[in-house]
């Protein structure tokens, strides 16, 4: 398969090393890559020196006769590149949060239902295996029924983006659709749709939301979730969970070795043994990412969907957008909640 990578900086180059691994087992390489700026795509045509070179994703799409495009770009610029490879019939994997309007949403579907090309989200936390052990546990209720939830995304401010975009609301989403995002999209994939949610919020000296914490009601399970990128850059980024069923309470901390423990209602500790598909790490992307494995493991998810002609059932658009539109709802409450603060100071 003929591969295009638009976007080669950091989550681009993630992409780009986990590609190359993948080359070694299935029928993939990028022979097209795109980014604005020279030296960044100088490093990625390092992995594949055959490859043509654009400065623009639009150039690319233009000029090359692809089977599949990734879209590592700013937020801001995922659903008009999307819209342009599905036009051109290219299968796409898209990074999160895939759009961020609802208006972006609904151009997005329709694209897709015209052209009939298979399009994947990056919601990365499907496919850690931590999080899939989570999912496995809840649907077969090996520790019987779970009763609450409370997860974490932590980060230091985010500093490392193109021209800064992570700090413009209109081009990230603020941290609810750039990070928080990965809990909310997890909740939704493991639960369903929330009954009800409730948001708590800080923000930036910009008024950019920097922090939230949403408490939800699924059924008579409640979680809560919270995102924040907080003032200090050097504090490491730091996922978690902690899932409280009847008979045990599961526990994810990302920092820690081993990360997943099983607290069981009878005193026993255990730590589940995961067989990760793919194991590398790297600091070259230049942000918090360094585990290579669940993206690998998500885009041979992808790959193995279009060779075998099969439904993007992980993560397809429409579950990214539900994401996407679920976030949305919970900035507004969030500006809602900071508003009605200023007012009582």
């Amino acid at each position: 398969m003929k591969i295009g990578l638009i976007g080669c900086g950091g989550m681009g180059t993630t992409h780009n090393l986990s590609l190359k691994a993948l080359s070694g087992k299935m029928d993939v390489e990028v022979t097209a890559l795109a980014d604005c700026r020279q030296e960044f795509l100088e490093r990625a045509a390092k992995q594949w020196p055959q490859a043509k070179t654009y400065v623009t994703g639009r150039e690319l799409l233009e000029n090359e006769e692809l089977d599949a495009v990734h879209i590592c770009l700013p937020s801001y610029l995922h659903a008009e590149h999307a819209v342009l490879a599905m036009e051109k019939g290219m299968h796409v994997f898209c990074e999160k949060p895939v759009c961020l309007t609802a208006e972006e949403g609904r151009r997005l579907l329709e694209v897709q239902k015209k052209t009939g090309v298979s399009v994947m989200v990056g919601q990365v936390v499907r496919s850690f295996d931590e999080y899939r052990y989570l999912k496995d546990v809840y649907d077969n209720k090996t520790y019987g029924k779970l009763k609450s939830i409370v997860m974490q995304r932590i980060s230091g401010d985010t500093k490392w983006g193109f021209e800064d975009w992570f700090h413009d609301e209109k081009k990230s989403g603020s941290v609810i659709l750039d990070l928080h995002i990965h809990d909310l999209d997890f909740l939704r994939y493991m639960l369903g749709e929330p009954d009800s949610f409730e948001v708590k919020a800080t923000a930036f000296d910009s008024d950019m939301v920097n922090q939230v914490l949403v408490s939800y009601q699924f059924g008579d399970v409640f979680a809560t979730a919270e995102g924040i990128w907080d003032v200090c850059t050097q504090l490491p980024f730091d996922p978690s969970f902690r899932a409280c069923f009847e008979e045990a309470t599961v526990i994810f901390q990302g920092r820690s070795n081993p990360s997943l423990t099983v607290w069981h209602k009878g005193g026993e500790v255990s730590h589940p043994q995961l067989a990760p598909e793919f194991t590398m790490h790297d600091t070259s992307a230049g942000i918090n990412i360094s585990d290579l494995g669940p993206y690998y493991t998500e885009i041979k998810y992808f790959y193995d969907c279009l060779k075998q002609g099969k439904e993007i059932e992980r993560a397809p658009l429409s579950e990214g957008i539900k994401s996407v539109l679920l976030g949305l709802e919970e900035l507004k409450a969030a500006k809602k909640y900071l508003e009605e603060n200023r007012r009582r100071a």
